[in-house]
């Protein structure tokens, strides 16, 4: 039987795009035999799938680092690389995906989601036969494939049931889901006999069934990391109800109103939802008082919560007395409460903000220099390929600058015409028009030598 592992911590990396291929045809009266690179392939999605036949999130409980297969570069006579072959990750219903710096919810893979495309593979590059013109009939360039994306991520799963069994170690949760489910967990008298959450499902004669969990006995201090229950509070979340099971025979020396405060602490201290859903009481072990002592302590439970809407359940697990009144009762409350599941809105979207750091800028004044700086990975990225010594090639920097919106935020700084720029060291006199010639150059001729190709990534700056 594996491991029961519900958090793991990976990393991903979808595959890079294939680079656009440069090669030229033999044909007569075509200038280099005319252009006929293929288009790079597309790299490989990192996917993520539901595995029904999965209850642990052992695969992954040594981390690793998986990776989708690249993109394969074009090749002669137009032919378009080979796609990189996806990768696809198999986790149990219930898991909870984050990024990991910032714990933001990327996806849950419950309710209608068993199948998410968590990263997706770059886009091949376009080979050199795209960029043939009238006035470029040899293009000597392609376009390289969009980079990979990846991301480090927190997997944790949230078992899904519709009732949560919770209450202190030894209080009778695994004799009560023996007693009315399916499920066979390990029954002693000792504390954290459940190491695992047990799930079982509760079928009933003329009423609606549902899925119990055992969550491992808690102890106070377990929102905080003490004993067991506090790995397995996470388990609760998706519950829609909560039985809480509690000794009421105290054979352990405990008070069981005291109990019943104790473990709603340490359930609104890990979550404040958890402790507004709907909770009944299970005062279980009656068995071992005397009919007397029995009616005294489940009368002092009930002034003590029924007041406040908490119904109250005598119970013995052993004997099975109250557990059919116990199990209709929730049943009617589950119909009433609707079915809807507990799913974790997206929080995290790698397309958007992978994107956002690739392309953030900044435009700011220094008062200091008297100068206006335009800082960022994508203006660098654009200065690393663009010759500005070139009219077409200074002109279509003007214009990368308008298009992204950074001319518009100089001019909401008052810069004036002629104000000095500076971009990574690099200082312009400031002009709107792009049109305007660099002062060094006087050539009218388009000349593949204004873009270093070797670095470009079209996505930067085309409108597809």
């Amino acid at each position: 039987m594996p491991q029961f592992v519900d958090q793991a911590r990976i990393y991903v990396r979808s595959g890079k795009g294939g680079d656009g291929h440069v090669s030229f045809r033999r044909e007569k009266f075509v200038a280099s035999g005319g252009p006929n690179g293929g288009d790079g392939g597309k790299g490989g999605d990192v996917i993520f799938q539901v595995d029904n036949g999965l209850n642990t999130l052992s695969d992954y409980h040594y981390g690793g680092k998986y990776k989708a297969e690249d993109g394969a570069e074009g090749g002669q006579n137009r032919c378009t690389g080979k796609s990189g072959k996806d990768i696809v990750l198999r986790v149990p219903e219930g898991t909870v995906i984050r990024e990991a710096s910032s714990g933001k919810v990327i996806a849950d893979m419950s309710g209608d989601n068993h199948r998410v495309i968590l990263l997706k593979g770059g886009r091949g590059g376009n080979g050199n036969m795209h960029y043939a013109t009238s006035t470029m009939q040899a293009p000597k360039y392609a376009q390289p494939g969009q980079p990979a994306k990846e991301l480090e991520l927190i997997l944790e799963l949230k078992v899904i049931a519709d009732v949560g069994l919770a209450g202190f170690p030894n209080v009778g949760k695994s004799t009560f889901l023996s007693k009315v489910s399916n499920a066979k967990p390990k029954v002693a008298n000792y504390h954290f006999t459940t190491l695992t959450p047990m799930l079982g499902v509760v079928d009933l004669h003329d009423a609606k069934g549902f899925v119990v969990a055992d969550i491992p006995g808690l102890i106070e201090g377990a929102s905080e990391g003490a004993g067991l229950g506090h790995e397995f509070l996470r388990h609760i979340d998706r519950t829609r109800m909560i039985i809480h099971v509690v000794d009421a025979a105290s054979t352990e020396g405990r008070d069981p109103i005291e109990d019943i405060y104790a473990i709603n602490k340490e359930l609104a201290n890990y979550n404040s939802d958890l402790g507004s859903k709907k909770q009944i009481i299970a005062a279980n072990k009656l068995d071992m008082l005397t009919e007397e002592e029995a009616k005294e302590v489940v009368d002092k439970i009930k002034a003590e919560f029924e007041p406040k809407g908490v119904k109250v359940f005598p119970l013995s697990t052993l004997t099975g007395m109250g557990l059919k009144e116990l199990l209709y009762y929730v049943s009617t409350n589950l119909e009433e409460l609707g079915e809807k599941p507990i799913v974790y809105d997206q929080e995290y979207d790698p397309e958007v903000e992978l994107k956002t750091v690739n392309e953030a800028f900044t435009v700011e004044y220094d008062s200091k220099e008297h100068e206006y700086v335009v800082e960022g990975p994508k203006i660098e990225k654009m200065l690393g390929y663009t010759n500005l010594d070139s009219e077409k090639g200074f002109a279509f920097f003007q214009n990368f600058l308008a298009e992204n919106g950074i001319l518009d935020r100089l001019e909401e700084l008052n810069i004036q015409e002629g104000d000095t720029v500076r971009m990574y060291g690099l200082a312009f006199d400031y002009y709107r028009n792009a049109d305007t010639k660099s002062p060094d150059d006087t050539s009218d001729e388009f000349d593949p030598a204004d873009f270093d190709m070797d670095d470009i990534d079209m996505d930067d700056f085309d409108n597809e």
